[in-house]
């Protein structure tokens, strides 16, 4: 049976634009740190009226929440399609990790949402720990990795990645190729991998990033 389309007409279109503009207005006072900012502010960085603001959110805090969920989904989106042509799961962490980092070169705005929400991105059930979290049980069952508690791996790889995408903020003249690739070395040598193994799956050539 085929679904119906859905038509949307002109005052959906205008609510979606709306919508869209106080996200992109809440993601970049999210991306410099202004997270104090009053609601008369972002619809004034959106260009909205102050009222439309509660037709879409109840809160500020439910709009940067949202404004962070909408960054993780681009990046998983992205994410995913990169790495569906890999079954190694250690190459798939390996992949992922190594694209991750370089996402700061690429879309520093998005990243710097992700840095300015702190370590408690690593506990939201979407975007980047969960992912980790699959990535590297995956890889323990398949002996690739050693075996260890997939919470705690989680936080020390993800505080690692954070760590470094803050590092290449702050030095925006730093080689941040070579860096991720050490880093992504560093991670996988704690989680057991030989030198040898960890050196080949660190430095091979990466699949296309896409264009965001």
């Amino acid at each position: 049976m085929t679904a119906e389309p859905v038509v949307r007409n002109r005052v959906d279109r205008r609510r979606e634009r709306t919508r869209n503009a106080l996200l992109g207005a809440a993601r970049k006072f999210l991306s410099e740190g202004r997270s104090a900012v009053s609601i008369q502010e972002i619809t004034d960085a959106a260009d909205v009226g102050f009222g439309s603001f509660y037709n879409h959110f109840d809160s500020k805090e439910q709009l940067f929440d949202e404004a962070v969920r909408s960054v993780l989904q681009v990046y998983s989106e992205m994410r995913d399609g990169i790495v569906a042509i890999y079954d190694d799961p250690a190459e798939v962490f390996a992949v992922s990790f190594r694209m991750t980092g370089r996402l700061q070169r690429q879309i520093p705005e998005m990243v710097r949402v992700i840095l300015n929400s702190g370590m408690s991105i690593l506990l939201r059930d979407e975007g980047l720990a969960p992912r980790a979290r699959r990535d590297i049980l995956a890889a323990q069952e398949a002996g690739r990795f050693e075996p260890m508690d997939p919470d705690m791996a989680v936080m020390t790889a993800g505080g690692a990645l954070l760590g470094l995408l803050q590092l290449l903020d702050a030095r925006p003249d730093a080689d941040a190729e070579a860096l991720v690739d050490q880093m992504t070395f560093r991670m996988l040598r704690m989680f057991g991998m030989t030198k040898r193994a960890a050196e080949k799956l660190s430095s091979g050539p990466l699949p296309q990033q896409p264009q965001l």
